[in-house]
């Protein structure tokens, strides 16, 4: 493989890899140190991240006020202290020998106030602001008020021209590179557009080659490129490296950190990874973003599928094949589906899902009373996590609500995310992770259930394996 030569990244020079800012609490301040002190760069993530009281131990995210404003304004504070302190974590153990970036994602809740609230305290202790999920705008112009880099996340040449042309272009000194993440290949939320299917995974490097021509196209050529989704040994990206075509790469990894000693994933999350097959991650569109997200199959995932397996149309009045009475809730309401519908809701009704509820595609799904309760109460229970959730109808814009019906199809992604981190539960939550995961199975690297440091980590990333 060819070597690895440094790269200028937030004024330091250093090896071209660069850690996925993972939230919520995934990537924190010590990981995201270590690898700043590898001579990497790190990240970590400023989505509703973990503060500490004054003995070091890890203050919960309790919410307690009565309306979905008040605790919307209880989780930007959390987040903002959160974001703060990892900063401070990061920093010293960084020790000034590689860059901490911070990450933090556009649909999150207010991510304008938090991304602002922790530079306000912080600005000093990271090098960098990465940003995704939407079409972070303002990302810029928030990085540029405390000078600092930043990385936009994008997942085409034509969305970074959007963003350039709207707003980059004002801040251009301060661009210090752009992360292509492969929307069929990352972990996490997918940069999927509605033109591609997510089922045919595309070829990243004309798409990478393309979004280089749009840099070169405002000037950009030196910037660099950092490749993110599906990486996992350097030997196979190896005509990436010192490609003229191709310009400055860098690569980001997001699932390989998960295993290591400063990763703060629980143990029963560690195994986990260690035991699963190719397929085991795959595209879904249950988030409550509206985005595809690529996830590890489980019982949560399992779960959301049977829901939406278990569903069928039906109108409020006789139309058409929609011709038959079906009785919904204590009142017995009627609406209509068709007859063959009809005998199908009645064997999952027999099979234990007895409970329809609507969503705002006119269908209904069937649940087990059990689920329909955790439902109800995770809506009620709303912290306004997203700037805009299908799940709960929040809006973080005026009033408050998208004025579309809530959607039982989804789930509350801040409640799944919390438990997972900072529990052993795993089957029962959501457990985000990239295509190449499968891998920890057969890279000699980890055998026999071996799980280096970051600093181990790194220096077999540099051989190419």
């Amino acid at each position: 493989m060819k070597p690895l030569n440094s790269m200028r990244i937030s004024g330091f020079d250093v090896l071209p890899l660069v850690e996925g800012g993972k939230g919520i609490s995934i990537s924190n301040g010590e990981s995201s140190g270590a690898w700043a002190a590898a001579g990497a760069v790190g990240t970590f993530s400023g989505v509703n991240a973990d503060s500490y009281d004054a003995d070091g131990k890890l203050i919960p995210q309790e919410y307690f006020g009565r309306t979905r404003v008040e605790r919307h304004e209880e989780l930007i504070k959390y987040a903002i202290n959160g974001g703060v302190t990892q900063a401070k974590i990061a920093h010293e153990i960084a020790g000034g020998r590689g860059p901490v970036h911070m990450n933090v994602l556009w649909e999150m809740a207010a991510a304008e106030r938090v991304l602002t609230g922790i530079l306000e305290r912080a600005s000093h202790l990271v090098h960098g602001v990465t940003c995704g999920a939407g079409m972070p705008y303002k990302a810029a112009e928030i990085a540029a008020r405390f000078n600092l880099h930043y990385y936009p996340i994008v997942s085409s040449g034509r969305a970074f021209r959007a963003l350039w042309k709207r707003a980059y272009h004002k801040f251009a000194e301060l661009l210090g590179g752009v992360v292509y993440e492969d929307p069929w290949r990352a972990g996490g939320h997918n940069g999927l557009s509605n033109s591609e299917d997510p089922d045919k995974p595309e070829d990243p490097y004309p798409r990478v080659f393309e979004l280089r021509q749009r840099l070169r196209e405002f000037g950009l050529d030196d910037t660099p490129i950092i490749m993110a989704g599906g990486v996992w040994y350097l030997h196979e990206w190896s005509d990436w490296i010192d490609n003229p075509e191709l310009g400055p790469v860098a690569f980001q990894f997001g699932t390989r950190p998960l295993l290591t000693e400063e990763s703060p994933i629980s143990d029963a999350w560690k195994k986990k990874l260690l035991e699963l097959d190719e397929g085991d991650v795959y595209l879904n569109n249950f988030s409550p973003t509206g985005m595809w997200s690529s996830a590890v199959e489980n019982a949560f995932l399992r779960e959301l599928k049977e829901r939406a397996t278990h569903q069928i149309a039906y109108t409020r009045e006789p139309i058409g094949d929609h011709n038959t009475e079906f009785a919904l809730g204590p009142r017995k309401k009627p609406v209509y589906v068709t007859e063959h519908d009809k005998n199908r809701a009645e064997k999952w009704v027999a099979a234990g899902f007895t409970e329809p509820m609507k969503t705002p595609d006119s269908t209904l799904i069937f649940v087990a009373p059990e689920v329909m309760k955790e439902i109800r109460i995770d809506q009620a229970e709303c912290m306004g996590c997203l700037s805009g959730c299908r799940f709960s109808n929040w809006s973080q814009e005026e009033g408050h609500t998208t004025g579309k019906k809530t959607d039982p199809r989804s789930y509350c992604i801040q409640k799944t995310l919390q438990v997972i981190g900072h529990s052993d539960e795993v089957e029962n939550q959501l457990m985000f992770a990239g295509h190449a995961a499968y891998r920890f199975r057969d890279d000699p690297f980890y055998s026999n259930g071996f799980v280096p440091t970051v600093k181990q980590l790194v220096d077999r990333l540099v051989t190419g394996d």
